[in-house]
């Protein structure tokens, strides 16, 4: 007999997006590069090997988030302890709502994520290292 869920992911990501900030992607892109804001880019490891990458974004898996902020974990990363604002983000603006609201509910503040996640990035013309460009080979003049 197949179990039954009784919250889903839609109600979870609602739930998130009321107690956390959404940026537009606009207003995201404008962020970028400012020294007050982390861009914490969630994805696995292979989105971004697919997909690109947002230039100076950190990038944290999220099944490493949880451990990764805690200092008191062996895991502990030194950027999440800086004094700035956390702007998480994945490939469609549901993974990072609720990255933000775990991690906002660790106590790191202030904390934001970006509606529509990378893809909106992209096709609002933010900044994408792609792994072509990375990779290519330099050209000869």
């Amino acid at each position: 007999m197949p179990q039954t869920i009784t919250v889903g992911y839609k109600a979870l990501v609602e739930a998130a997006e009321r107690e956390i900030e959404t940026l537009p992607v606009e207003q995201a892109v404008a962020l970028a590069g400012r020294d007050d804001i982390v861009l914490v880019d969630i994805r696995d490891p292979r989105e971004l090997t697919r997909d690109g990458k947002v230039p100076g974004a950190f990038h944290c898996p999220r099944g490493m988030l949880e451990f990764w902020i805690d200092p008191q974990s062996p895991y502990h990363k030194p950027v999440f302890a800086q004094d700035k604002k956390f702007v998480f983000f994945c490939a469609g603006g549901l993974r990072s709502a609720l990255a933000a609201q775990t991690a906002q509910h660790m106590g790191l503040k202030p904390v934001a994520h970006i509606r529509g996640g990378f893809g909106a990035w992209k096709k609002a013309g933010g900044p994408v290292e792609t792994p072509e460009a990375k990779h290519a080979a330099p050209k000869k003049e």
